[in-house]
């Protein structure tokens, strides 16, 4: 039995979109998680800290990040105050984390990655 690689996003981001038709188009399963209807698993979260560190999770381009004050953007300085700020605002988390069948991840969409680890 073929485990599934997992990807954690939202439904409505744009990249989330990409990443499920290029999935979708060449008929590789997969499951997905909607982090902003049932929450980030801390667990996960952790390893996905850990993994890529807080730097790339941060979605610093996003409108969640634009929407927060000089001092609450200011106050992310390390692993810990990003993961604070990722549980309460998933949408600034980077999309999509996939969690592949091998047990590591990666952020966002890369075609050619994900052709390489499908393979």
């Amino acid at each position: 039995m073929t485990i599934a690689p997992i990807l954690y996003g939202i439904t409505q981001c744009d990249t989330v979109k990409r990443a499920c038709t290029w999935f979708d188009e060449r008929g590789a399963g997969y499951r997905f998680h909607d982090y902003k209807k049932a929450g980030v698993p801390q667990d996960h979260l952790d390893r996905w800290l850990q993994s890529l560190g807080w730097e790339r999770l941060v979605n610093r381009q996003g409108t969640t990040w634009r929407k927060l004050d000089d001092a609450s953007k200011a106050a992310i300085a390390d692993s810990s105050s990003a993961r604070e700020l990722m549980l309460r605002q998933p949408s600034v988390i980077k999309r999509p984390v996939i969690e592949w069948p091998d047990g590591s991840v990666s952020v966002g969409f890369d075609a050619g990655e994900y052709a390489r680890r499908l393979a």
